[in-house]
């Protein structure tokens, strides 16, 4: 077999570069081409967004969409559009679309179980954002108390311990002893002392009898004095003198304060006329405004305990007299008559004092402490806390308040915790509407708010 010569062989070569070289022009060249040529449309993986509808509200701020706006201390009352609450002075607050959403589905993951350590819990709270918070706790107790009720009342005479100073005969009034009204006086004191002509000659009568020993005639002249009203101790220092008395002087049957004088010196004086009215201090009424809600909490004979501002290291004690049956129109109240014990005197009429009234058995309450509670007005909620560090809002009924305490009619037991202070640091982050939504759903930051 003869070998190929040189020349071919080279002549070979020199072909089989030509075809490659020619393959490779074609390829650049139609790759070139493609390169001009419109891509084909991408196939669609998700639908493009609807654009809101013309009922749909914007947040101008946010771009989400609002379903409605609300107070957060009111969340149950909602809102078409922004403004101030009517409940409290502060704008509403938006509710968006997506935050609906996100309570919907931890709703949906509590009630199938889903939700994980949450164990039914509002929100969590981690020991030092509750250090830092200042969050304390209080146990819901049992406790035996009083009803108490306080009050503010003002100071007034005692009318039934009021005496009148009256003239039983037709007189001149020579002399006026008490000047003025409001002036004090003690029992015995001299108040007027009256001129009687009629006095005198009865008087002078039976001392002519008594000296001429007619003991029969002078007995019946003594019984005639006293059908004139003449009193015997002007009889006995007639006796005594040997004179006719002419003038008699009225004194002051108890100590206390001249309220009304009805007559001046030179004046003249009938049977039954008022010269003086005098009322004892030594125990004084005090009325006290009830409101009318609680006035079936009061009743007579509960013990009183009062100061006033002047003295309020001296405490007062007394009694309730009696209600008055009447209702104050404008400020919606009753009165009740309250009786101090002033045998000291300190007390005036016109004064002001705090008013403490104590019922007379102790009955058993549920309590809290009163800052425990949030009230928006129709509603109450307390913060209950369990083991976990958990929190969640929980609706109550109130009742009457026990000084630093508050009586739960309903919504709570003995011995749960309550937050007792710093809730509303708390209500400012969860708002109270949907606690379980809004931190449900987002991983809790270290340390701080779950």
């Amino acid at each position: 077999m003869n070998k190929p010569s040189t020349p071919t062989i080279l002549i070979l070569a020199l072909a089989a570069a030509g075809l490659s070289y020619g393959g490779y022009l074609l390829g650049a060249r139609a790759g070139a081409a493609g390169a001009h040529a419109s891509p084909a449309p991408a196939p669609k993986t998700a639908a493009p967004k609807a654009a809101p509808s013309s009922g749909d509200k914007i947040d101008p701020a946010t771009g989400r969409r609002v379903l409605y706006w609300h107070d957060p201390m009111n969340p149950g009352q909602r809102f078409d559009k922004p403004g101030k609450s009517p409940f409290m002075d502060m704008e509403l607050v938006p509710v968006f679309a997506d935050e609906n959403a996100s309570a919907s589905t931890s709703a949906g993951a509590a009630a199938t179980g889903d939700a994980g350590n949450d164990d039914g819990a509002g929100l969590r709270i981690s020991p030092a954002l509750r250090q830092n918070l200042g969050i304390r706790y209080a146990t819901v107790r049992h406790a035996e108390v009083r009803d108490t009720l306080s009050l503010v009342g003002t100071t007034q005479f005692n009318d039934s311990t009021t005496a009148v100073v009256q003239s039983r005969v037709t007189g001149y009034i020579e002399h006026l002893h008490a000047r003025a009204p409001m002036q004090a006086v003690r029992r015995g004191q001299p108040i007027a002392t009256l001129f009687v002509p009629e006095w005198l000659a009865p008087q002078e009568e039976y001392l002519e009898l008594r000296r001429s020993g007619n003991e029969a005639l002078a007995d019946a002249a003594r019984q005639r004095m006293r059908v004139l009203s003449i009193p015997d101790a002007l009889v006995a220092e007639a006796e005594r003198s040997g004179k006719a008395q002419r003038g008699y002087t009225l004194t002051a049957p108890v100590s206390g304060i001249v309220t009304e004088l009805g007559a001046r010196e030179s004046a003249m004086a009938s049977p039954g006329m008022t010269i003086a009215k005098i009322s004892a201090i030594d125990k004084i009424w005090l009325l006290a405004e009830v409101p009318e809600s609680l006035v079936p909490g009061v009743s007579t004979g509960m013990t009183v305990h009062a100061s006033f501002a002047g003295m309020p290291q001296r405490s007062y004690t007394g009694r309730v007299r009696e209600l008055l049956p009447s209702v104050n129109p404008a400020s919606r109240t009753v009165q009740a008559r309250l009786e101090l014990d002033n045998r000291d005197g300190a007390l005036v009429p016109g004064m002001l004092m705090q008013v403490r009234l104590e019922g007379a058995s102790a009955a058993h309450r549920l309590l809290v402490p009163t800052e425990a509670i949030i009230t928006s007005g129709k509603h109450a909620v307390v913060l209950v806390a369990d083991e976990q560090h958990g929190i969640r809002p929980v609706a109550v009924t109130p009742g009457r308040e026990y000084g630093d305490d508050t009586e739960i009619i309903s919504g709570l037991e003995a011995g749960q915790q309550v937050v007792a202070s710093g809730q509303f640091l708390i209500d400012s982050e969860a708002n109270l509407r949907a606690i379980l939504p809004k931190f449900g759903d987002s991983a809790p930051a270290k340390g701080g708010v779950q």
